[in-house]
């Protein structure tokens, strides 16, 4: 148990130094909410994977192979796919139209705003709603992650270790915002690529290579649409965005799609390997998504655990931390529209919304896959039509984009309750599917039904700024 300890203790002692000078770097609310546009590339790539892979990474990934083999890898397969594209189409022109006007986007919901030139409440309410709604759910995912880990490693009572998660991602988020979160979760995404490289390694050591499960079951047609899916998401993720938004000259995108993309595959594959490991190694699990922590007590003395256990700590952290940040800067920028004391509001928000995410988190029945899965398809059927048809589509307008949030966000949680009331068809199709269709469905009936001259100007200057005078500015 000391072991184990003082691993994790040398983990938070860096986040601590890190939290530190993040916090001395933070002067203005510009800063908070997006570190004032000046992350590098290596940073940037990171920071996005780690806050988008987050304990699903470490424990519902590996959980979800242990339980199902590698027909779980679909999702993977999904993922990546939609990650690329993301980082691409969508990344370039996401960062250079969001800083093409004097008044800059640090969100989405501002992007869409000086993309379309529509500011009436609909489009503010609807998307900090959505925000609200879907991070807080996810955030409680991290938290429920954060406890299942001190449970398991520290004998915790559960409720004690949602607490204990809360107040530590809670103060650093607080303390440095943007550069503190994206800092951070630089060196967390380091960390969760060593231990999913180094465990699976170090535990096919004491395995016979014969007792590893390497085939792959059919899911059906439906089951692997369903997988595949998850990659639509990947559009509509804030917290994920917000890292395009926030590079420091739009020529370091490529640069941060070679490493994103890398970190991603690797990481991935090393998550797939704990679970076909574990089964192997640790058959009967009560919990499966505890597989990574079993493997590494198993066959790894305590220090060294610890400190790989440490790694799963920093998937959760890196996600809870980014989602906090987001929804800060989504309630106080685009719902309030607050200007006076708006770094203090800031941090007054981040922890209201972590403390609301901790209630949820008190259900220890939760089962991290799938309230990720919810919340995932949630934010990504809400925000990622609507961002795809303002970037690429001339008559995108703002109508358009409340009605397609509208209907992403209503599917998805009329589909949810479907399935889990009734099961069938609502059970077996992931919410992502008819959510995004429908979302796309509403933009172009609306956008063709309520036509907006001034959305199609300013999409016609956007394009003209590409390539020219903007990246003129930005060099």
């Amino acid at each position: 148990m000391n072991e184990f300890s003082l691993g994790f203790a040398c983990y938070y002692l860096v986040i601590a130094l890190i939290t530190f000078f993040a916090y001395r770097r933070t002067k203005t609310d510009f800063d908070y909410d997006i570190g004032g546009r000046s992350l590098s590339a290596p940073v940037a790539a990171l920071s996005a994977g780690a806050s988008d892979m987050s304990g699903w990474l470490l424990l519902g990934l590996p959980g979800a192979v242990y339980l199902a083999g590698v027909s779980e890898s679909w999702i993977v397969i999904g993922l990546l796919i939609g990650a690329y594209l993301n980082w691409h189409f969508v990344a370039p022109r996401l960062r250079r139209y969001a800083s093409a006007y004097e008044e800059e986007a640090s969100t989405l919901p501002q992007f869409f705003k000086l993309r379309t030139g529509y500011d009436g409440v609909p489009m503010r309410l609807v998307s900090s709603l959505v925000v609200i709604v879907f991070f807080t759910v996810y955030t409680s995912a991290g938290f429920v992650a954060s406890a299942k880990l001190f449970q398991s490693v520290m004998g915790w009572d559960y409720q004690m270790a949602v607490a204990v998660g809360v107040a530590v991602i809670m103060v650093y988020t607080v303390a440095g915002g943007f550069l503190a979160v994206s800092w951070t979760d630089a060196f967390q995404a380091l960390l969760m690529l060593i231990a999913l490289i180094a465990l699976p390694m170090l535990a096919t050591q004491s395995i016979e290579v014969e007792k590893l499960d390497l085939s792959i079951n059919s899911v059906g047609a439906i089951g692997t649409l369903s997988l595949l899916a998850w990659g639509l998401g990947y559009f509509g993720q804030p917290h994920v965005l917000a890292r395009f938004m926030a590079i420091k000259r739009p020529q370091e995108l490529g640069r941060a799609k070679v490493i994103g993309m890398s970190w991603m595959f690797v990481a991935t594959l090393g998550a797939i390997a704990v679970g076909v490991v574990g089964s192997a190694a640790a058959p009967g699990l009560t919990d499966p998504e505890t597989v990574f922590i079993r493997i590494a007590e198993l066959f790894l003395n305590p220090w060294l655990a610890g400190l790989l256990i440490a790694a799963i700590l920093a998937a959760v952290m890196s996600t809870v931390d980014s989602q906090l940040i987001v929804a800060s800067t989504s309630i106080v920028n685009d719902l309030f529209y607050i200007k006076k004391h708006k770094l203090f509001v800031s941090r007054l928000v981040v922890i209201g919304v972590a403390l609301g995410a901790g209630l949820i988190a008190f259900d220890e029945n939760s089962v991290i896959l799938d309230v990720v899965a919810y919340a995932w398809a949630g934010l990504g059927a809400s925000f990622g039509p609507a961002l795809l048809f303002a970037l690429f589509w001339r008559r995108t307008t703002g109508d358009s984009i409340v009605a397609g949030m509208v209907a992403g966000a209503v599917t998805t949680l009329v589909w949810h309750n479907l399935g889990a009331n009734y099961g069938g068809v609502f059970a077996s199709v992931y919410e992502m599917i008819p959510a995004f269709v429908l979302a796309s469905v509403a933009i172009v009936g609306s956008a063709y039904l309520f036509p907006d001259e001034e959305a199609e100007s300013r999409f016609r200057t956007l394009e003209q700024l590409k390539g020219s005078s903007n990246d003129a500015r930005e060099a």
